[in-house]
């Protein structure tokens, strides 16, 4: 999608016969069905077929345009599958190898993390193609990074949507308007959000490939999207780029190379020219022809033939001339009518307040319950519909939403609420924070908060062979257990040890085993005692006292017991009778 090159097909622009033709016969994408609740566009997508407006896109790139060259028409033949690529093929099916081995990558790596995703590598392969042409045909350096900036036209309203700076130019260079930027074409504030470091050099740059390629992957896995399904797969592109000629294009390209593709070397790449020329020329901004239609001269091979064939063929020639004007000057005023559906982005979310929040607390491995919920209001205090609401988590890092993303983007409903997924705890316990924001809010507007506490142990048990038995006035001591679930140390839990000491004063001295407090007072039970992190604890040494005879020792973790028995003998009779 980099404004470098010239021909591009702007959002909401109609393709022409011979770009339908061409679809046709390679895409046979499916209308998408209803659209996923995280999505990172405006909310309802239409079937495949509808008109989108020119503006109302977002996704990704922001309304940016992008190329509309379709693949030929004599796909190669696949003899098995494009997991095992042919060494050559034809020009348009080779793909740049740094850029062909992050896509592959990219597969593998959310294939570990979202396996139900099922995302297939050809799937960012048409989307690189039809956003950057693969990176300028692979023009990146030895890390996948381009080498030099591919930025789409600042989102001034003009032609495209109107999305002011939100990175102070960092990624785009640009501190009045946002831009799409690199390989995959992510706007500033979908990276704030989406990006990825994909070659584990500890940055995340939209300029990478291999970045951008994992950023885009997570982005189409979003939700419980499953993208072996042709609805799936139509609800994530056009999640990526809200238009049904977008779909189309990716679809066609999709298809190609599923029939088979190459490597070729980086920088070699086959380059779009793209089979119309598009710009938002003036009084259109829904980016329709430019005022110099190529097309048009199409006539003027029936004028040559005029003087040597006589009048017979200068009628045809002249009707020929005559309707293909029309034609060309007719077909895009009906496109000129889709920016005009715009009244539902003139309300802009100014506060998001909450409407519901996740339980505070909940145990290693399970759903918190409750769920963050949070309502967009306008300036005017007017309810915003289909403002898409980021919620993100920060802190405890085994802490997702359902689907293992810990940020999604849900859009407002027409009550103006944004409900995120259900909040799952990893096994690691402590803290976390869960945040909501909006495009139009500056700052995060809504904070949730929660803890992960540790299971429960199911067991305790004695460790060692400890000294159970003591003379009365000496001490027992050495004696530990280990609390466990499911066969795991349990940390860091609450542990209640005790003497039973059966109606008998607990205080009483004479009435058995007890331990001394701070003060030198006999206790024969101790609170504020945990378990150490491998799950042990370690009996606190005390004292044998009171007649000889067989004493319980209790010691409570959590929802499992152990009773102990001690033993406690007379001292050996030293009067010598």
């Amino acid at each position: 999608m980099a404004a470098q090159f010239g021909r591009r097909l702007y959002r909401g622009a109609a393709t022409t016969a011979v770009a339908a033709v061409a679809v046709a016969a390679l895409s046979a994408s499916q209308a998408p069905g209803a659209p996923s609740p995280l999505v990172a566009a405006d909310g309802e997508h239409p079937s495949a077929g509808s008109s989108t407006p020119a503006d109302q896109g977002g996704g990704v790139s922001g309304d940016s345009p992008y190329y509309t060259d379709l693949p030929p028409l004599n796909t190669p033949d696949k003899p098995g599958g494009s997991a095992n690529l042919p060494v050559t093929g034809p020009a348009e099916s080779g793909i740049p190898a740094s850029v062909l081995a992050a896509y592959k990558k990219a597969q593998d790596t959310v294939a570990g993390t979202d396996a139900g995703c099922r995302l297939p590598w050809q799937l960012l392969a048409a989307i690189g193609k039809v956003e950057s042409g693969q990176a300028r045909g692979g023009r990146v350096d030895a890390q996948g990074t381009t080498l030099s900036p591919i930025l789409g036209p600042a989102l001034d309203g003009n032609g495209f949507a109107l999305i002011k700076d939100t990175d102070n130019g960092a990624y785009d260079g640009d501190r009045t308007h946002d831009r799409a930027v690199g390989p995959m074409q992510f706007i500033p504030s979908t990276w704030a959000t989406w990006g990825q470091d994909g070659n584990g050099d500890g940055r995340k740059d939209p300029n990478n490939v291999y970045d951008a390629a994992l950023a885009a992957g997570r982005y189409l896995c979003a939700g419980d999207r499953d993208l072996s399904t042709a609805t799936d797969l139509d609800r994530a592109v056009l999640s990526y780029n809200h238009s049904d000629v977008y779909l189309r294009t990716v679809r066609s390209w999709f298809t190609y190379y599923n029939r088979g593709t190459h490597e070729v070397p980086d920088g070699t790449g086959v380059l779009p020219t793209g089979p119309t020329s598009r710009t938002p020329g003036p009084g259109r901004p829904d980016g329709g022809p430019s005022s110099t239609p190529t097309p048009t001269p199409t006539p003027s091979p029936s004028k040559t033939p005029k003087p040597s064939t006589s009048p017979k063929p200068t009628k045809p020639a002249e009707p020929s001339a005559e309707p293909s004007k029309p034609a060309g000057t007719a077909k895009p005023p009906a496109p000129s009518h889709t920016p005009k559906p715009e009244p539902s982005p003139t309300l802009v979310a100014a506060s998001l307040e909450k409407v519901s929040s996740i339980a505070s607390t909940a145990v290693a491995g399970e759903t918190f319950g409750g769920h963050a919920a949070v309502r967009a209001r306008s300036v005017r205090g007017g309810l915003v519909a289909k403002e898409a609401v980021t919620f993100g988590i920060t802190g405890n890092s085994g802490v997702t939403f359902e689907g293992g993303l810990r940020t999604v983007v849900v859009p407002t409903g027409a009550d103006g609420i944004a409900t995120a997924p259900a909040v799952r705890a990893g096994e690691k316990t402590g803290e976390f924070q869960l945040t909501a924001n909006a495009r139009g809010v500056s700052t995060v507007s809504a904070f949730f908060y929660g803890t992960v506490t540790s299971h429960l142990p199911d067991t305790v048990a004695l460790t060692g062979t400890p000294k159970l038995t003591a003379v009365a006035g000496e001490a027992f001591e050495g004696i530990t257990v280990a609390a466990t679930y499911k066969g795991k140390p349990v940390g860091e839990v609450l542990t209640y040890p005790s003497i039973v000491t059966d109606g008998r004063d607990p205080d009483a001295p004479g009435q058995g085993p007890f331990w001394t407090n701070g003060a030198g007072d006999i206790t024969r039970s101790l609170d504020e005692q945990y378990t150490e992190a491998n799950g042990v604890y370690k009996v606190p040494t005390f004292y044998a006292d009171g007649p000889a005879g067989t004493y319980t020792l209790r010691i409570i973790v959590g929802d499992a017991a152990i009773d102990i028995e001690l033993t406690v003998v007379a001292p050996p009779d030293r009067t010598g009778s």
